[in-house]
């Protein structure tokens, strides 16, 4: 789809409205109806609207995504409702009444300040995804709150806002882009614009090195649902900090500069810390919330001889400790009865699929095995979440 101006039409609002819910296996007989009624380039338009809102739903939600429109790109790129609802609601804390939103893609987060109550300038400076934008900010009746300008955003004045939020295209022709300066716009240039207001939020990638943060800003790691979404480089807050946030929520851990936990014993416990956590470099503060010390110096696993509850790490009972070795891992499981085999790894170089294929799981039980190193040694470790 090159051109939105057919879809908003009368006639394409029928089409959409006609081609909701589409499965693909009925695209071809759904467009050849269609065909003999409406142009084959609407119809063909329609559909592939129909399929890009399908895939939104799982940011967006069924309700919002079936009224928003789309590009592959900017379902690709957007944030995560959910995630854009949260930091929204930070700049609304923060008594933020207008926001500057730089590089707003299709209009996701504009969506989520909005509702928030917050007035939108949101930039963009391709035609058609601004396009985008705008039909969004008016199909969720947002339109008095959003303003949306077709312009390159380092051209743009962001003075008289009381925040600037920039999120710079991290992807390239060849995937992703990992180096900051690499972003369109570059990383430095954000940091920049974030201080010609008095708070500003810069999107990253959450692989961002902790030694590219600039001085000043507050980090924080974001997970939903289990889900490392993003970083978000905070100007304007607490300099220095750094934070994980997981959602739904929001739970948030904050840095306290704890050294590195000791290397201990495995105990009865495993504590798995949440992707944000590690991220952001927090393991110290989750291990101390649960008494814990870590398996091995480099590896993200905690562990404890009591249980103690906590939102930042998922705990797991222990039940036995093999050196790597899957005959006897094997034996093990069929002695159990395991029938149900969750892999997970850290430090191991074995496939979660080649393991189980090995050991062909037969049985009414479950178990869950970590294929890990305990103070530096090829170690399986099973047991079960609690």
């Amino acid at each position: 789809m090159n051109d939105l101006a057919p879809l908003l039409t009368p006639e394409g609002r029928a089409l959409l409205d006609a081609v909701r819910g589409t499965a693909p296996a009925d695209e071809l007989a759904v467009a050849t109806r269609l065909r003999r009624d409406h142009p084959a380039d609407l119809v063909s338009a329609a559909l592939g609207q129909a399929r890009l809102r399908q895939r939104a739903e799982a940011k967006f939600g069924a309700e919002d995504a079936g009224r928003m429109f789309f590009t592959p790109n900017g379902v690709e790129q957007s944030t995560r409702a959910s995630v854009a609802a949260y930091r929204a609601g930070r700049l609304r804390d923060l008594g933020v009444a207008s926001v500057a939103d730089l590089c707003c893609g299709i209009g996701g987060d504009a969506i989520a300040l909005a509702r928030a109550g917050i007035r939108v300038l949101a930039v963009d400076r391709d035609p058609l995804t601004a396009a985008v934008a705008r039909a969004n900010a008016e199909a969720l009746g947002l339109a008095d709150l959003i303003e949306v300008r077709e312009a390159d955003v380092t051209e743009v004045g962001t003075a008289g806002y009381d925040a600037v939020f920039v999120d710079p295209a991290r992807r390239g022709g060849r995937g992703r882009i990992f180096d900051p300066e690499a972003y369109s716009p570059p990383l430095s240039w954000a940091v920049r614009a974030a201080g010609t207001a008095p708070h500003a939020a810069l999107k990253v990638a959450p692989g961002i090195p902790h030694e590219a943060v600039p001085d000043g800003a507050e980090a924080e790691w974001i997970s939903d649902g289990g889900d490392v979404k993003e970083a978000v480089l905070w100007f304007g807050t607490a300099p220095g900090a750094v934070r994980a946030t997981l959602l739904p929520g929001p739970r948030t851990l904050l840095g306290r500069g704890l050294p590195d936990p000791a290397v201990r014993p495995v105990g009865r416990y495993l504590y798995e810390p949440d992707g944000a956590v590690i991220r952001s470099h927090l393991v110290a503060e989750a291990a101390a919330a649960v008494g814990g010390g870590l398996i091995d110096a480099t590896i993200a696993y905690i562990t404890a001889d009591e249980l103690h509850p906590t939102p930042f790490a998922t705990p797991y009972e222990i039940t036995d400790r093999l050196p790597f070795n899957v005959k006897k891992l094997k034996a093990l499981l069929r002695q159990r009865e395991v029938g149900v085999l969750t892999v997970k790894k850290r430090g191991s170089a074995v496939e979660p699929e080649e393991l189980r294929r090995k050991v062909k799981p037969q049985g009414p039980n479950a178990a869950t095995v970590f294929l890990t190193r305990v103070q530096g040694a090829p170690t399986m470790l099973i047991g079960h979440p609690l």
